[in-house]
């Protein structure tokens, strides 16, 4: 498969920022020509203005450049005038967003006392039935016009007031009427945002800040890549983007998930402004946001190789690289994790409970977790036992040569060590390549050995783009051996920097189908890279071995304590390997924001939840203290349920 698509970012090989058309929103500017901007939404009712007033004096104080605030009415929408006035009055000029769904009527009211309106082109003229339509040209066409007629007072609001907008997509809140045309799909994504966009166009309004937002990373990166290719295709101002993954969760899940896709496309050189959504407070985004994006503040050194303007894969549509089955390895195989022991001997079975494999002394037995290591890096130390069932050894080359039984082992070369071997595995070899090493040469040589592995790294700064390459040249010779991804992190001052670039580098590889095994090294604990690893894959949707919480970061519009809700769920749910289940604190982010999950938890008034089987209702308004209990009791019926 290859792309003939306008190529989606300035390149391939160096990041390179993508060139924005500049945009005022107050005081702030935003696009290329200025740091990428971080923003943040409240959590409190827009209705108690000094709750908002202090809790968006929190979020300025730990770094937050846009304060959002929801206005689902024009009751809200005013009062975004006593909550600006009382943040200027005491000094702070951080420009404000009106977040609008549904309601026109609100957003021309926030346009003409904030500095910013949201819309979501899904829900602001159509109300989603989630029915199967069918429209014919002439329907079609008249739907356009319709949205024509409700979207331009607001263009011309914002004109007059010098108010900006960002047209933001939501994955899972398409019209009925872009579904009909292009399914739930990036393809849709990007059309609904450029009805708008169009339109906005015509009327000579450019102050625009675009997004693709997703619960799923893929889907996200795939939508914003298509748009910056329809943009160019299309003639369109290149508009900053504006980068975030709706509904990200909590704790280091939520942190992984979002770097897997903001970050992936900040190696792409693509966006202007980040929000990390988590469901935690706001002033806990702030710096995850930072640490994401204070990475490409440095520059960074081109790499000394090219890639064609044809790419071998779809950046906009997920297809994983072909390759043959060695071992484990590969073809059908979902990605491997290999635990990295080799920094120090193992010398009891105990250790190997930080990589998922517990030994019970008493019965002589192993267990193994969901997320248990498939493979362990040793070294030039051996295991001085039997590994676990299932679970293999890797040992440096020199040293398996010389091991009593080394079938049950499997080598590790270098490049030149594989050469000269006398003795090789006669069903797995892996050869540690480094990305500058892989010429066409090499790359022809391996390809006349049908057992090798490849275990890839690189010491260039651009590590993520290396390796790319180093894929994209594998996959332009037609080689198929597996690829194991290796980075190294050693000496960074903080954790969440660890998670975050990890998720980035590996993260961004995963979502373009490349990779079949990760390998974290240089990381402190021996559990933390077996548990990110797992993470990391997970995030990226290429092997799914825990429950997964499609939860929203809270707003003004939420109906119940969110935090408190969704760490009660994931008591009772966390051993569910593989469900997804979507917690949502109100209807806007409700059936649609959770897409893709199996089951969700939606706020649908005081006290009151609704359940749903992906997209479909199947409890309505029942009492808060019963809903879990509801939750529950669907999943048995599915057979979706396990005991612990």
């Amino acid at each position: 498969m290859s792309t003939s698509l306008p190529l989606y970012c300035p390149s391939l090989t160096a990041y390179v920022r993508r060139t924005t058309i500049p945009v005022r929103i107050g005081e702030l500017e935003m696009g290329s020509h200025v740091p990428i901007r971080i923003q943040s939404m409240t959590t409190t009712n827009t209705m108690d203005t000094d709750a908002t007033i202090a809790q968006s004096i929190r979020m300025i104080e730990a770094g937050c450049e846009l304060v959002r605030i929801t206005a689902p009415s024009i009751r809200e929408a005013k009062n975004l005038e006593f909550i600006r006035k009382g943040l200027r009055d005491r000094g702070f000029t951080a420009p404000l967003v009106a977040d609008i769904h549904y309601t026109p009527n609100a957003a021309e009211v926030a346009a003409r006392i904030v500095e910013k309106v949201r819309i979501n082109p899904g829900n602001y003229v159509d109300k989603k039935q989630f029915a199967v339509l069918e429209y014919t040209d002439e329907e079609y066409s008249s739907e356009l016009q319709r949205i024509r007629d409700k979207f331009v007072p607001l263009v011309r609001i914002c004109k007059e007031y010098g108010t900006a907008m960002r047209i933001g997509t939501n994955h899972g809140s398409l019209s009925d009427r872009i579904m009909s045309r292009y399914g739930d799909s990036p393809t849709g994504m990007v059309e609904s945002a450029l009805e708008f966009l169009r339109i906005a166009n015509d009327e000579g309004f450019h102050s625009i800040v675009l997004s693709m937002k997703s619960s799923n990373p893929l889907v996200m990166v795939a939508a914003y890549r298509l748009l910056v290719s329809r943009l160019q295709a299309e003639g369109l101002p290149a508009y900053p983007l504006h980068l975030g993954v709706t509904e990200a969760g909590d704790g280091e899940d939520g942190r992984v998930k979002s770097a897997v896709g903001i970050g992936t496309l900040l190696e792409d050189g693509l966006g202007d402004t980040v929000r990390v959504s988590l469901t935690e407070e706001p002033e806990a985004e702030l710096p995850v946001a930072r640490a994401l994006v204070l990475r490409y503040n440095e520059p960074r050194q081109p790499l000394e190789r090219s890639i064609g303007p044809d790419l071998p894969y779809s950046p906009t549509s997920y297809r994983r690289r072909i390759t043959r089955s060695v071992a484990t390895f590969g073809g059908d195989f979902a990605p491997r994790v290999i635990a990295d022991l080799s920094h120090e001997p193992v010398t009891n079975m105990a250790q190997l409970e930080a990589c998922g494999h517990v030994y019970d002394a008493e019965t002589d037995k192993w267990t193994s977790t969901d997320q248990a290591a498939d493979y362990l890096y040793v070294g030039t130390s051996p295991l001085p036992f039997m590994a676990p069932g299932g679970t293999r050894q890797i040992v440096d080359a020199r040293v398996w040569a010389v091991m009593d039984e080394p079938f049950y082992s499997i080598p590790l070369f270098a490049v030149d060590e594989f050469w000269a071997a006398e003795r090789r595995h006669t069903v797995i070899n892996i050869v540690r390549v480094r990305t500058d090493e892989l010429t066409t040469e090499t790359i022809a040589r391996l390809q006349q050995h049908d057992n090798v592995v490849l275990w890839l790294y690189t010491d260039h700064q651009h590590g993520m783009t290396d390796i790319r390459a180093g894929m994209i040249a594998l996959m332009q010779a037609g080689c198929q051996h597996p690829a194991i991804i290796e980075r190294t992190y050693a000496g960074y001052r903080a954790e969440d920097e660890i998670t975050l670039w990890a998720a980035t580098d590996v993260g961004g590889l995963l979502v373009d189908g490349m990779g079949d095994a990760i390998v974290l090294r240089g990381m402190e604990r021996l559990d933390d890279a077996n548990r990110l690893s797992f993470g990391i894959l997970q995030a990226a949707r290429t092997r799914m071995t825990k429950t997964e919480y499609i939860s929203c970061p809270s707003c003004g519009r939420t109906l119940f304590d969110l935090q408190e809700t969704t760490a009660l769920i994931r008591k009772h749910t966390d051993h569910l390997k593989g469900i997804k289940i979507g917690i949502m604190g109100c209807i806007v982010n409700g059936p649609g924001e959770m897409a893709d999950a199996d089951y969700g938890y939606v706020g649908s008034g005081p006290e009151r939840i609704t359940l749903y089987r992906g997209q479909e209702i199947v409890r309505r308004n029942i009492p808060t203290a019963n809903a879990l209990d509801e939750l529950i009791a669907i999943m048995k019926e599915d057979g979706a349920w396990i005991d612990r």
